[in-house]
């Protein structure tokens, strides 16, 4: 038996990287799982592979987040899980950054989490309760220099979480934030070559784990917060970062 059994799931960004592991994970343990993405091509493969659904959902839109709703519960009936995992990164000082681009930072990674929620409330509480795991950053607790924007959509991610956590335990949803470190995702290669300046052979010498993660990594613990062992934790937050934020300076 797997952990997710007979489960649903929405999760956003599921066309690669992060997204594309939790839905292969979650397909491992039981649960049947909606995959929303902007990449169309990427995420029917990724739908096609794990036996699931694909929707073509920008996460800004309150349409396509009706529209991702509608097609899970077409498909399945209800949503028991959403992970509001779809996020960008752009790397620039706070001087260099333009305004516009932090906005569209804010509006996908933030904004799009608060949307999803509001989505899936009125699904998860007819069918007497659900679990939403945000996945923030450890930029959201300890920032950085040249991600402001990243940073503080991710920071607003946990009190999104919090928030949302004492408003919905009464009708049984249960809302949890995931702060990754460093994980070997494209995403975050891509990010690394526009971060000269950076020091990676240091950072991974900060971490009692001394590597990074493998997207699965973060997957199991995304599980572990959509499943019933879980029923008891809501509004916290959980570090998979390798132990670097356990350390001197933090």
């Amino acid at each position: 038996m797997g952990r997710l059994d007979g489960k649903v799931a929405l999760i956003t960004g599921g066309a690669r990287g992060m997204g594309k592991a939790h839905a292969r994970h979650f397909t491992t343990e039981g649960a049947r799982v909606v995959i929303g993405d902007v990449l169309e091509e990427k995420g029917q493969r990724v739908a096609a592979e794990i036996g699931g659904v694909f929707v073509r959902h920008d996460v800004t839109s309150a349409d396509d987040w009706a529209a991702a709703v509608a097609a899970a519960t077409s498909a399945y009936g209800r949503i028991d899980v959403l992970v509001n995992n779809a996020g960008i990164l752009r790397h620039a000082p706070v001087t260099e950054m333009d305004p516009d681009e932090f906005r569209h930072v804010l509006d996908v990674n933030l904004v799009g989490s608060w949307l999803g929620i509001r989505a899936v409330v009125p699904v998860m509480r007819d069918a007497g309760g659900g679990s939403i795991v945000n996945i923030s950053s450890i930029e959201g607790i300890a920032g950085a220099a040249g991600l402001s924007a990243y940073s503080a959509s991710k920071f607003g991610v946990r009190g999104l979480t919090r928030s949302a956590a004492q408003e919905l335990g009464p009708v049984g949803i249960r809302v949890n934030s995931v702060h990754p470190g460093g994980v070997m995702t494209s995403m975050a290669l891509a990010a690394a070559q526009t971060m000269t300046g950076v020091d990676g052979s240091g950072f991974l010498k900060a971490l009692p784990i001394a590597r990074f993660a493998e997207p699965v990594e973060i997957s199991r613990l995304v599980a572990f917060l959509a499943s019933d062992d879980a029923s008891y934790t809501t509004g916290a937050e959980f570090l998979a970062d390798g132990g670097l934020l356990s350390g001197p300076g933090y």
